[in-house]
């Protein structure tokens, strides 16, 4: 087992491809026959999902379609302190989740042909991301 942090730079708010970015932090996945990949981020207002890695268009409607079910400045919410794009977030990250887990085989993440990594950024100015990988 291996486990290392990885500090993602900041990103502007929408969906980010960073599977190549997580992959260059763990070089010794190239020696493990079969195992998985556990990727974990350490925030409750950023996810991590599974989606489409060539066109970029797909990230920007999943983008779209999040600012359009879960609106700022929604008259409901009472978590408001941290600004109007805090308590969405929330919600965005507790419905793509925190954690993915990866199927590896000869030092590779058994990802489908057109599957990428993505990180989801659901605050305007959210700082730098940390994720955890743990390989088994």
């Amino acid at each position: 087992m291996m486990q290392t942090l990885v500090h993602l730079a900041p990103k502007s708010r929408g969906f980010h491809l960073i599977t190549d970015e997580l992959l260059s932090a763990i070089p010794e996945l190239s020696q493990i026959k079969t195992g998985i990949a556990h990727f974990f981020i350490q925030h409750s207002s950023a996810s991590l999902t599974i989606n489409e890695n060539a066109d970029p268009d797909v990230r920007g409607d999943m983008e779209r379609y999040f600012l359009h079910s879960i609106p700022e400045r929604a008259t409901y919410f009472k978590h408001v302190v941290e600004g109007p794009d805090d308590m969405p977030a929330h919600i965005k990250a507790s419905i793509l989740g925190a954690s993915l887990s990866v199927p590896v085989s000869n030092g590779r993440l058994l990802l489908g042909t057109w599957q990428g990594i993505w990180l989801g950024e659901h605050r305007i100015n959210g700082g730098s991301r940390t994720v955890v990988i743990s390989v088994y």
